[in-house]
């Protein structure tokens, strides 16, 4: 039987949501630095596509499908279109709006992956 890779999968979108909240939070400490660039990461999707994680067919009746993993996550540098006068890209009310982002998607990580466990739980218990 082939393992279930959905812990696998929630934990390494928790370790990409942690590596971006570290760029969020490198952001918002430079926002006085003069010349500092905002950073962020590469979106999740496209980490999820740079995997060899594929599902498996464990029954003929199966739908032969593809499916990605997570790869390692890379830091890029954040689409800007505005600096301010000591050439600074951080936009503080942007990056507010992302730690938010990455508030409500750990916390759907976390719901999914209690959810699968609680369902785990009830199957092996009969």
């Amino acid at each position: 039987m082939q393992g279930i890779y959905l812990f696998d999968l929630a934990s390494r979108q928790a370790e990409w949501l942690s590596v971006r909240q570290a760029a969020v939070s490198g952001n918002v400490a430079n926002v006085n630095t003069p010349g500092f660039k905002a950073r962020d990461v590469d979106p999740f999707r496209e980490v999820l596509a740079q995997t060899q994680m594929t599902m498996a067919a464990t029954d003929p009746r199966h739908l032969e499908v593809n499916a990605s993993g997570v790869a390692a996550t890379t830091l890029r540098k954040d689409a800007v279109t505005e600096q301010n006068h000591s050439k600074n890209t951080v936009n503080l009310e942007m990056e507010m709006v992302k730690s938010g982002e990455i508030n409500r998607e750990f916390a759907l990580n976390t719901s999914i992956v209690k959810a699968f466990h609680r369902m785990m739980l009830s199957s092996v218990k009969g």
